[in-house]
């Protein structure tokens, strides 16, 4: 869940920032979505692991 508001807010981080010209907002933007791609992929190993050993 964490992972798709990451996600959100670099994508509308990222958005601002090529509407505005602004580099510094549209790198915070993509940083913020890689780190909600990341946890998105941690929760879903985790999940998988978890139903394996179930």
């Amino acid at each position: 869940m964490k992972g798709a508001a990451d996600k959100t807010k670099g994508s509308i981080k990222d958005a601002a920032g090529q509407v505005s010209g602004d580099k510094e907002l549209r790198l915070e933007g993509k940083m913020d979505k890689a780190k909600g791609e990341a946890r998105q992929t941690a929760g879903d190993v985790k999940g998988a692991a978890s139903r394996a050993t179930d």
